[in-house]
């Protein structure tokens, strides 16, 4: 067996109070993708930011080896100029600037020492053409959804290292992906996985972090699981007991039966006829102008106790359906919207809450979250109305909030040292349970859910799966959106699909199939 490629060796990593990463052994052979997996907090993303620079040279413990040689990163410019590309979960990019600008920063082809724009969209265009991207390359990134921006930065890394025809002196290139399809359909990640199969055939390595299991067996060749900071198996997809039920059992230290928890319906939703029970009902709804409309004529409605998944492929409207009721679109809209029958008004987010709705957004740190701000004031953040029990004459009760806090840190089990702590300092997984917690102090009526699973591991998804069946059981109206199909088969009672922003189809979940959803996703 040759040498490998990249070889670290014993890697240990502290923060204050916490050690992450634990005499970490990890290689990746050339031409190899090799898969990473284990849950929020794992230590994934501490070994990569090791990998990639971010964490210098000194600052932890270990050897990391690259070709056979020794390599001490001090800056993420080191790492590069050693072959080594990585696309971080954070997204690096510039909100203002467009998609072909971010994709060439630092890099911008020049005329007479001024950026040759021309030039730079032309090869923009090529780049994108060739690994069959789609992108709009003149649009400032602040306006597209946090997919695609996933793929303008997934574009600046196969711009920055493999554009290039590999020749024998580069050698030494790996790509290193972090969670690259958390926010992809399923035809962008169909696109992804082309790509690193061409770049696999010129002998790049990958590293390929993800949550998604079936991902794993679909395009790597071997994995590693990480778990409390340890790597606690490595072994080859094609091996017989390599299996996704013993790396789920090997990730969380246990066995997880159950992802989408069983429960029964009231009686109440059972009956269509029954409108006593409808909590949120929306009629025509459209936003404008826009040729044609973002959202044309949506009506639908859901049950106190139901759970109503919304379905259809990136850019048919599935968010903006619902940050529009919440209050939150930015652009304008006509239609009706009814809550528990009563004509309703919502012109903002402070006006959906007091009356009973909460949205968890599908970007928590972009909306959800104030990122440098600790667990309490983010948790209490959107129970701070006249009414609140933690308000007392226009002040906020620090002793009350903490203890609200806790109760929901308790109960939603959120790993966290302190409740001072900043929420950046959380893994992803307790980050979106923190998010949750603020809503559920709310005690919503109706709550929306935009893609509340994505980016969190398998046994923080099984947690929030069981979370939805328990808030539903006790009558709370759930509209949550997903991008897998599994996930809206398994947690849906009724299913709408979007397509072009119009509802395309409308389906009771019973031996409904992700066929039938494609195809009225695909606008049949």
């Amino acid at each position: 067996m040759t040498a490998p490629l990249l070889h670290m060796q014993a890697i240990t990593k502290d923060f204050p109070g916490v050690r992450a990463l634990d005499k970490v052994s990890f290689d990746v052979r050339r031409g190899e993708i090799h898969a990473l997996c284990g849950e929020n907090g794992a230590g994934k993303s501490t070994l990569i930011k090791i990998l990639g620079g971010v964490y210098p040279s000194g600052t932890y413990e270990g050897q990391l080896r690259l070709d056979g040689i020794e390599q001490k990163f001090h800056t993420v410019r080191d790492a590069e100029h050693a072959g080594i590309a990585v696309i971080h979960q954070e997204l690096a990019l510039i909100p203002e600037m467009t998609v072909a600008e971010n994709i060439y920063l630092g890099k911008e082809p020049q005329r007479f020492g001024v950026i040759d724009k021309q030039r730079l969209y032309h090869e923009a265009g090529q780049l994108l053409s060739q690994f069959g991207l789609t992108l709009p390359l003149d649009r400032p990134v602040y306006e597209l959804g946090i997919g695609q921006q996933q793929l303008v930065e997934i574009a600046k890394a196969l711009e920055r290292s493999f554009q290039a025809d590999i020749d024998a002196s580069s050698n030494s290139m790996l790509l290193v992906l972090d969670e690259p399809t958390a926010a992809l359909t399923e035809s962008e990640v169909e696109i992804l996985r082309q790509i690193l199969t061409q770049l696999r055939e010129k002998g790049v390595a990958c590293i390929y972090i993800t949550h998604k299991l079936k991902e794993i067996f679909q395009i790597a060749d071997r994995v590693t699981v990480l778990r409390d900071g340890k790597a606690v198996a490595t072994q080859s997809i094609e091996s017989s007991e390599c299996t996704e039920e013993v790396l789920i059992s090997q990730m969380v230290g246990r066995e997880l039966t159950a992802l989408f928890p069983k429960r029964r319906l009231p009686s109440t939703s059972e009956d269509p006829s029954s409108q006593e029970a409808v909590a949120l009902r929306v009629e025509d709804l459209s936003t404008y102008p826009s040729e044609p409309p973002q959202l044309e004529a949506i009506s639908f409605e859901v049950r106190r106790g139901e759970i109503l998944g919304i379905a259809g492929l990136m850019g048919a409207g599935r968010t903006e359906l619902i940050s529009t009721i919440f209050g939150a679109y930015s652009g304008r809209w006509r239609g009706k919207v009814f809550i528990d029958g009563i004509p309703v008004e919502i012109h903002s987010p402070y006006q959906a809450i007091q009356y009973g709705l909460g949205l968890v957004s599908e970007d928590r740190k972009r909306y959800g979250l104030i990122l440098d701000v600790d667990v309490v004031r983010n948790m209490t953040l959107a129970s701070l109305g006249a009414s609140s029990d933690i308000v007392s004459y226009g002040v906020i009760d620090d002793n009350a909030a903490s203890q609200k806090s806790e109760q929901y840190v308790d109960s939603l089990q959120i790993k966290t040292t302190s409740l001072d702590v900043p929420v950046n300092h959380l893994s992803g997984g307790n980050q979106q349970k923190v998010v949750l917690g603020k809503w559920l102090m709310t005690h919503p009526r109706v709550l929306f859910l935009d893609e509340p699973t994505r980016g969190i591991d398998v046994g923080a998804k099984a947690e929030i799966h069981a979370l939805m069946a328990k808030l539903a059981q006790e009558g709370v109206a759930i509209v949550f959106v997903s991008s897998e199909l599994p996930e809206i088969l398994g947690m849906s009672d009724r299913v709408l699909v979007l397509h072009e922003g119009k509802i395309t189809g409308e389906f009771i979940n019973d031996n409904l199939t992700q066929e039938d959803i494609l195809r009225c996703a695909a606008g049949s």
